[in-house]
């Protein structure tokens, strides 16, 4: 399923995050939270990743 996900912001390609329980566009800098199975793919509910 995560070939088929793209960052809604860029369209760029996501990374999953095992250990957070996220996926994560590194090119808009956002951690999209993963919720009961479900990803949350919203901007407004994405953590800002740190440098």
């Amino acid at each position: 399923m995560l070939e088929i996900l793209v960052c809604p912001l860029t369209k760029q390609p996501l990374v999953y995050d095992r250990i957070r329980g996220e996926l994560v566009s590194r090119a808009a800098g956002l951690a999209y939270p993963i919720r009961g199975g479900i990803p949350i793919m919203l901007s407004d509910e994405a953590r800002v990743l740190e440098d």
